[in-house]
């Protein structure tokens, strides 16, 4: 693995369930992601696809096979060296996940607290600033239920952002946007790779936001099937 290859994924296999209700959910998936890209996964539900995404983000222990994750193997990995890459990561849900008796710039503070900023000072001018980057510089004191649905994801995008992350993961950002908000969204993150190296593996059904992509990685019954990049 280099610093131009954030993730490195060799002979992943995964199983859910325990004796005889065990079942094989992943079967020897081989990934190499590039710094900077936007790589997105496609595929039926029930393909794969969240799986994988969430062995990445250090969110599901790795049970068999190979995951690099900025320099760190995660099959075996301890509880403290998980806590440590997540700091260096950023999670986009389709749920926007907001806390609705704060307002949108302490949604965006949340996503400071594992960072350890020294003064509450630093805090507030990198939420305030990751806020202004997707547009909502007028809507900071904003409660959730004063926003709209492309608001509101917008709110998860920064607090994504706000620790400047090496790399952001996102499951359905879009499933619950206009296409406006949604292209809005994917367009921010595109961005972030051209300009900060920001590395981003996002899951969508969304056709409208596959011409974006770096690359396409299509699963289907826990296999790669398909991939744009071969």
């Amino acid at each position: 693995m280099t610093e131009d290859t954030p993730i490195v994924v060799t002979g992943l296999n995964h199983w859910f369930g325990t004796g005889e209700a065990r079942k094989q959910a992943l079967f020897d998936i081989n990934l190499i992601v590039k710094r900077g890209s936007l790589t997105v996964l496609m595929g039926p539900s029930g393909s794969g696809k969240t799986t994988v995404l969430t062995l990445m983000g250090c969110l599901r222990d790795v049970q068999d096979g190979s995951v690099n994750l900025l320099g760190h193997e995660l099959n075996g990995a301890g509880r403290a060296l998980n806590e440590s890459l997540r700091r260096r990561l950023g999670f986009i849900f389709q749920a926007h996940n907001l806390h609705g008796s704060l307002t949108a710039l302490q949604n965006v503070l949340m996503g400071l607290q594992v960072h350890g900023l020294p003064n509450r000072q630093a805090q507030q001018d990198a939420a305030r600033h990751a806020l202004r980057l997707v547009g909502l510089a007028d809507r900071m004191d904003y409660l959730p239920a004063n926003l709209s649905g492309g608001q509101k994801q917008r709110v998860a995008v920064a607090r994504a952002l706000v620790g400047n992350p090496d790399v952001i993961f996102a499951d359905e950002p879009t499933a619950a946007l206009d296409s406006g908000s949604g292209l809005t969204v994917v367009t921010m993150l595109k961005r972030l790779g051209e300009t900060r190296g920001t590395t981003t593996v996002m899951v969508t059904h969304d056709n409208r936001i596959l011409e974006m992509a770096d690359r396409i990685v299509t699963l289907e019954d826990g296999r790669i099937v398909r991939d744009s990049a071969s």
